[in-house]
């Protein structure tokens, strides 16, 4: 029957053990465990915040391309625009370039002449005029008329015709008198 009492000596390093088995798990969960999980907190907070910066910064880069893209797109067609515009004074070169452009059209008699010319008011525009030109096609057929109307306006992109008149010839029936309003935007030089 004694071996199954325990001495006091037995009892009171028990006690002592389960005192320490405790402290120790104590220690362990307060002192190491916790802060284990609170670093792991902080690091899944700080990963997420990092993704959100990265996805944001992918975003900004994407924008970054495509507006440099467009940038490299406008600053070709700018070049190409302002290409159009030869040098010297507008009253010079075009109203000869579109009487080459009509007689290459087998339209024989055409005249341009400048009706007015005004600056735009947008800051960006500052380096371009808006030249407004009366166009006499006295002597046409309508389908020739036509076509040149349609490829003129296709081939010069600063080109818009706002008014279009066109009158029936009572000597030749055949022919017609075209009379046009054309806007030009031209660079100033």
């Amino acid at each position: 029957m004694n071996e199954n009492k325990l001495s006091k000596d037995q009892i009171q390093k028990l006690a002592l053990s389960s005192v320490g088995f405790i402290a120790l798990v104590y220690v362990y969960f307060s002192f190491f465990l916790g802060p284990l999980n609170n670093g792991r907190a902080n690091a899944e907070r700080t990963m997420a915040d990092l993704q959100r910066k990265l996805a944001s910064s992918k975003t900004e880069m994407e924008k970054a391309t495509k507006l440099e893209r467009e940038a490299t797109s406008a600053t070709t067609r700018f070049a190409a625009l302002q290409a159009l515009s030869p040098d010297g004074a507008p009253i010079a070169w075009f109203p000869p370039r579109l009487k080459v452009f009509f007689a290459n059209h087998q339209i024989e008699r055409s005249n341009a002449r400048l009706e007015t010319t005004s600056a735009f008011k947008e800051p960006e525009l500052e380096k371009w005029s808006r030249y407004t030109w009366l166009i006499d096609l006295p002597q046409t057929e309508f389908a020739t008329v036509g076509k040149a109307l349609a490829e003129l306006e296709n081939s010069e992109p600063l080109l818009a015709m706002t008014r279009l008149s066109i009158r029936a010839s009572a000597e030749n029936p055949q022919f017609q008198q075209v009379n046009l309003v054309a806007h030009s935007t031209i660079t100033k030089r």
